[in-house]
């Protein structure tokens, strides 16, 4: 088990950091390959509006 540095990794060991890489790959191949519906730009952009006018100070 390699200790990486936080300077150059957020994780701790290389063994996480693998880990990750993994989980991550595999979101991205599921969403890569997804066949359902995207969501519309227009649509997206409304709905994080909302949640920046959600959040915003009053």
């Amino acid at each position: 088990m390699a200790k990486l540095s936080p300077i150059v990794s957020e994780f701790a060991t290389t063994e996480e950091a693998e880990a990750y890489d993994a989980w991550f790959r595999a979101k991205v191949e599921t969403a890569m390959t997804s066949t359902a519906p995207g969501i519309p730009h227009d649509q997206v952009m409304a709905m994080v509006q909302e949640v920046i006018e959600k959040h915003r100070p009053r």
